[in-house]
């Protein structure tokens, strides 16, 4: 299932994955630093979800108090607390 964020704060506008048996695929990041992004995706295809959102969160950009790497830790663990809830209520 395709997992759609609107980051707060940050260059980027949009942040899509997916997260099957634990693990992060499809990431895609919709504007910000393409080399730093694209190298963050190329990374990040088949990680563990939990130990990455572990790893990003709280990472900053400058002063903003936030980056797209935490944005996305920010993502995962929404996607990951929906996914327990839809699991439990089956």
């Amino acid at each position: 299932m395709l997992i759609e964020f609107e980051p707060k704060g940050i260059c980027s506008r949009k942040i899509t994955f997916e997260i099957e048996g634990g693990k992060i695929y499809n990431l895609k990041f919709y504007g910000g630093c393409p080399g730093n992004l694209n190298a963050i995706v190329k990374l990040l295809e088949g990680a563990d979800a939990m130990k990455t959102a572990k790893l990003l969160r709280g990472n900053q950009c400058g002063g903003r108090g936030t980056s797209c790497a935490d944005q996305l830790a920010i993502a995962i663990e929404q996607a990951l607390i929906s996914k327990s809830i839809h699991r439990r209520a089956s």
